[in-house]
């Protein structure tokens, strides 16, 4: 009579293990961080204006234009937008925000 319930705990545990690995953050280093600043305040994109909440794993709006970071910073992987005057890296095929460049 125990192994019904060690399959459904051992199968619970599975599944958690499954969505842990999945909802992972992404982070970049804090030199990547400093590459991205600099290379935004030079080419100095206009900062767009949405009116929902834009945080780390919310999807922008399609007419924030995303920007593409050059391959001397490292991230090439991702897009940038600065929304609301703060700089986002965005993931972009789901245009969801990974990371706020403070």
């Amino acid at each position: 009579m125990r192994y019904p319930f060690a399959i459904v705990l051992v199968a619970s545990l599975a599944g958690t293990m499954a969505f842990a690995q999945t909802s992972t953050t992404t982070t970049i280093t804090t030199d990547q961080q400093s590459k991205v600043r600099t290379y935004v305040m030079k080419e100095h994109p206009a900062s767009v204006k949405v009116t929902e909440t834009v945080g780390v794993g919310t999807a922008l709006p399609s007419s924030v234009t995303l920007h593409t970071l050059p391959s001397d910073v490292g991230v090439t992987q991702y897009r940038f937008a600065v929304v609301n005057d703060k700089t986002v890296l965005v993931e972009p095929s789901t245009r969801k925000v990974i990371q706020i460049i403070e």
